[in-house]
């Protein structure tokens, strides 16, 4: 599930963080949402940036392989 989480402060800083989204695509659902906020100050990716997002592809050719012989 994808989830984006706000906490915003009393001095108007926001603090963003995404889940259940793999891959930079995160960027991609909140660069609008970045936009009418203002000036981002700092990012920091979570593993699911570094994860791959093509697994069921890798499956479909492991299965792929094994049906030849």
């Amino acid at each position: 599930m994808e989830t984006l989480e706000f906490i915003i402060y009393p001095d108007g800083r926001v603090q963003e963080k995404v889940t259940g989204i793999v891959g930079a695509s995160c960027a991609e659902v909140t660069a609008a949402i970045e936009a009418q906020l203002g000036k981002v100050v700092n990012q920091q990716p979570t593993s699911e940036f570094f994860a791959k997002q093509h697994l069921s592809s890798e499956l479909a050719n492991t299965q792929s392989a094994f049906s030849d012989w």
